[in-house]
Order: C-alpha cells, then sequence, then structure tokens
C-alpha cells in the first residue's frame, strides 16, 4: 500500500469506526489481548481511509478495534490515509498483514520480564500491563533467574515450559542434557520423560536413604547381588537365629561380614538382600523350606527381565502425566465435538469396568474434575454446574475405564483400554512408547485402525 503526504494520525471513537470486510472469519479475543488492550490501549494505529460520506472505514485492524469496543476505550489511533491511496486490493493487503509476522520467542519473552522485574514491576504488575497470567509471569521470571532454565531456553529450541521443568533437575547435568534432548528431537514424549526422570530420583533417594540406614548399622553395602554359585557370602533369608527368629538388619548391626544388597523397584517398592559371611560363626541355623531348588536365570529370560522393568517404569511415569492430561483436558470449556459418542462407545464397551469404578465411587473421576469426593459430590457438582454434564459424564467414564489400567495393562493389551488411549492420543495427548504397546499400536504408528474386541 502506498501513503501520500496528506496521510494523518488521528484519535476516533472506535466504535464510529467502520469495519471493512475481512477475510479473517474469526477475530479471537482471548483474555490476555484484552486485558492488554484494557490496560494499555491500542498502541500500533490501525489502517482506515475515508469515504466520500465520511465513514471512516478500516482495512488492517480488526482485532484491535474489536477489542478497543470491548474494554469501552474512548478513542483509538487512526492511520488515515487518502481514499485514493487504497486501491482494490484488500484482500492482499489483509493477508500480508497478518501473514508476514513474527511471534517474539520464550527467550526474548523471558529477557523482557526480567528487565520488568529489573525496574521494579511486581509480577501483579507485570501480568496486568501485558495481559499475561500470573502464573505464566512467575514462571518466566523464574526461568529467567535459574542458570540451568535460562541457559536452555537462550541455546535451545526449548519452550518455557520446558525450562521452568529443567529447573526441579538442577546440577543433575546428565539428566538436564537427556531432557533437553528429548525436548528438541521429540518434544511430545518431553512430560514422559520428565516424570521418568523424577520417579527415576525419587527412587534413588530412596535407595540412599535405606543404604544410609544400613551404613550406620555397620553394615557393609554391596555394588551388586553375589552371583548363584558364590559360596559366600550367604543370603540370610534361608536362615534363622538359634532361637528361631528373622534375621533383619538390627540382628547383623556390628556382626563381622555382614553386607547388604539394596534395590528399589518401580512403585517404590524395596528389596533389601542381607549377606553374612559365615552364618554359623554367629549361631544362625538354615530354616526347613519346601519348594523346589532355584535355578539360574537364562540370558533369553534375563532380557525379559529387563524389558519388564524398563516398561513398567515407563507405565509408573505415562500413568502420571496421563492423569495429569485428563486433568487439564477436562477443564476445558468446550469438549470435542465427538465426546457424546465417544461416551456411549465407552459405557457399552467398557461397561464393566466403568461399574465396577461407579460401584467404588469412581474417586479418579472426581479427582480429574477437582471434585473433593467420589459420586455423592459429583451429583452436587452437577446440581451446581449444570451446564457441566457433559464434563462429568466423560469424567464418569475416562475415569472408570483409566482406573481399571495398571503396569499389567501393557503386558496384557485389551481392546477398551487400547481403544481408550487412542481416543486420548486423538484428543491431543501424545503416546509413550510403552502406551503405544497397551493401545495395540507400534511406535511409529498413530492413527491404525480400531483394534477388535
Amino acid at each position: 500500500m502506498t501513503t501520500t503526504s496528506t496521510a494523518t494520525l488521528i484519535e476516533m471513537d472506535p466504535n464510529a469506526l467502520e469495519l471493512e470486510t475481512n477475510i479473517r472469519t474469526e477475530a479471537a479475543l482471548d483474555s490476555g489481548f484484552l486485558a492488554a488492550i484494557r490496560a494499555n490501549g491500542v498502541l500500533t494505529p490501525v489502517l482506515g481511509h475515508r469515504d466520500a460520506d465520511g465513514t471512516v472505514r478500516v482495512r488492517a485492524g480488526q482485532r484491535r478495534i474489536l477489542a478497543a469496543r470491548e474494554v469501552g476505550l474512548e478513542t483509538v489511533p487512526v492511520y488515515l490515509v487518502d481514499a485514493a491511496d487504497v486501491d482494490d486490493d484488500r484482500i492482499i493487503h489483509q493477508l500480508v498483514e497478518n501473514e508476514h509476522r513474527d511471534s517474539m520467542t520464550d527467550t526474548d519473552k523471558v529477557a523482557a520480564y526480567k528487565q520488568l522485574e529489573l525496574a521494579g514491576l511486581s509480577v501483579a504488575a507485570i501480568a496486568k500491563r501485558t495481559g499475561t497470567k500470573r502464573n505464566t509471569v512467575t514462571t518466566t521470571l523464574a526461568v529467567a533467574a535459574n542458570v540451568t532454565a535460562a541457559t536452555a531456553i537462550k541455546e535451545h529450541p526449548v519452550t518455557l515450559d520446558q525450562a521452568a521443568a529443567l529447573m526441579e533437575f538442577d546440577g543433575e547435568d546428565a539428566t538436564v542434557a537427556r531432557l533437553i534432548q528429548v525436548a528438541t528431537t521429540d518434544p511430545a514424549q518431553f512430560a514422559h520423560a520428565a516424570q521418568r526422570a523424577r520417579d527415576d530420583r525419587a527412587r534413588a533417594q530412596k535407595r540412599q536413604e535405606l543404604i544410609d540406614g544400613l551404613t550406620a548399622k555397620g553394615i557393609t553395602i554391596r555394588e551388586s547381588r553375589p552371583g548363584y554359585y558364590d559360596k559366600t557370602p550367604v543370603d540370610v533369608s534361608g536362615y534363622a537365629t538359634a532361637e528361631g527368629e528373622k534375621i533383619t538388619a538390627d540382628t547383623l548391626a556390628g556382626l563381622d561380614g555382614a553386607s547388604a544388597y539394596v534395590q528399589v523397584y518401580f512403585g517404590g517398592s524395596v528389596d533389601v538382600s542381607l549377606f553374612i559371611e559365615d552364618p554359623k560363626a554367629h549361631g544362625f541355623k538354615k530354616r526347613t523350606a519346601s519348594g523346589e531348588a532355584r535355578t539360574p536365570m537364562t540370558d533369553e529370560q534375563k532380557a525379559e527381565r529387563r524389558v519388564l522393568i524398563e516398561n513398567n517404569k515407563q507405565w509408573e511415569a505415562a500413568e502420571t502425566v496421563r492423569r495429569e492430561w485428563l486433568t487439564t483436558f477436562l477443564a476445558r470449556r468446550t469438549l470435542p465435538k465427538n465426546a457424546p459418542q465417544v461416551v456411549a462407545e465407552l459405557l457399552t464397551s467398557g461397561r464393566y469396568r466403568i461399574a465396577d469404578a461407579i460401584n467404588h465411587g469412581n474417586s479418579l473421576a472426581a479427582d480429574l474434575l477437582g471434585v473433593a469426593e467420589g459420586m455423592e459430590r459429583l451429583e452436587g457438582y452437577l446440581i451446581a454446574h449444570p451446564t457441566k454434564a457433559g464434563h462429568v459424564n466423560l469424567a464418569v467414564v475416562l475415569g472408570g475405564v483409566e482406573a481399571s489400567t495398571d503396569r499389567s495393562t501393557w503386558r496384557h493389551p485389551r481392546a477398551v483400554t487400547a481403544r481408550y488411549l487412542r481416543i486420548l492420543a486423538d484428543w491431543g495427548y501424545a503416546l509413550s512408547p510403552v502406551e503405544k504397546i497397551a493401545a495395540m499400536l507400534t511406535n511409529d504408528q498413530d492413527d491404525a485402525d480400531s483394534p477388535e474386541s
């Protein structure tokens, strides 16, 4: 568009302006945009021209004008050009004006918010002036203040939320590097990887607490379990004290040759194996036992065991991520258009699972909706929020199927849970590899046909 020396900048009542037909079919006025306009007014002038009858028509700036009307601004700046300078290429102008924009990067936002904080603005003030949620401002400033997160967002294409998650692992360089790799190569799996890292850290912390307790009793910690054919040390699980009592860590406290091997499994379960070099020297006696003698595992069995442990750990992490996603999903104002069909489908194919959950109060459905208790509270929630009937129906159905899942789900895939997981994937949930097994999908398969019942 060309302009002439007659172009002027004026202030006008937004309600007095006429909007030209616009190629944008929906001028979405999100809450953040409206808040920013309310706090700062319209900063960038809209482009308009005056018709022969004196009406000022706006070609570029539809959202700004609509927002100004919404928040009640008295005037907006208008860059007014002669009608002769406005040719017939309205569609081209509106397309170019909206298409060739480059949003600020998260790195730029982090730096800008930090500068506002240094200028003395509080979180509340920054949120109000920029039309941003307080939580987002708080997170952004936290990222700016953290070396690990700030470096990651500056040097790698990670999002603000991903950078914020990295703060949890400050000082754990290997974990941070691994999460950055996932964020940059397979971002859909970042939440799963982060949760897996949290679980691994929790297990490691629990293991260390046990080790510290055993060490305090004078028991040596072994780096590996003794071999099956090793004659010493001896596993005391097959022995008892001279009085016939079970041998514990307290029994071995201070004894020569006492050692332990500590392992924390998926789900946080703990296995502490206790050993002694010479049980007879301490008066320990073999306990009588029945059953077949234990045989060492084959290499194939060991490999299967490793896969079992790894996938169980993945499932545990995925369960946390999946249920957090469901909570956020059910908090949406609107549900997917096919939600009623999904409710009907799962009520029929998964009726036994859903009925069992309902009979036990369906507490998970209540949790997903943010309601304190089970079905009774859901009933009260529905009375208080009659427009949320669709959300309650969907929560009861999804919560019922979800409650029936556990670590055995991936080992024994069933049609109902497979379909359930595929529905979530269709709605935007990123399935982890182990969830794809449960969904009867291969890792590179996204839109396979539904499994047969």
